[in-house]
């Protein structure tokens, strides 16, 4: 598990460049923030989060699915994660951040990308 990476992911790095592309300015892995969100729009006070589908359990992709095999070991660690997220989404809020997710498969279509970039953002 330590050959995961944590930033700059490839679906990361997707969102940053569909971002500068269409205009937007960010900082990345704001420290200051909880969670230390992947992407901070500070002029519109939105944090973007790029979520791994299987890593956050993304319901609607075939991705997001718990592995069969050594299910004691990886139901625990997954629902924490999904656990994790929303305590990070709920702190971010209550400090006034939009929070919004993008999620691997999303990141990894420029199609829908391009569309999710439309429909979220200002």
């Amino acid at each position: 598990m330590r050959g995961i990476k944590q930033k700059n992911t490839k679906p990361e790095f997707h969102v940053r460049k569909a971002l500068h592309r269409a205009g937007y300015r960010f900082r990345l892995h704001r420290k200051d923030l909880p969670g230390r969100p992947d992407i901070v729009l500070p002029k519109y006070g939105i944090v973007i989060m790029v979520n791994g589908c299987f890593w956050h359990q993304h319901a609607e992709c075939k991705e997001g699915r718990l592995p069969t095999s050594n299910q004691e070991y990886w139901v625990p660690k997954l629902a924490r994660n999904v656990e994790r997220d929303r305590e990070k989404s709920e702190a971010l809020a209550a400090l006034g951040w939009n929070v919004l997710t993008v999620w691997a498969c999303t990141a990894n279509n420029p199609e829908a990308l391009e569309r999710w970039l439309s429909d979220h953002l200002p």
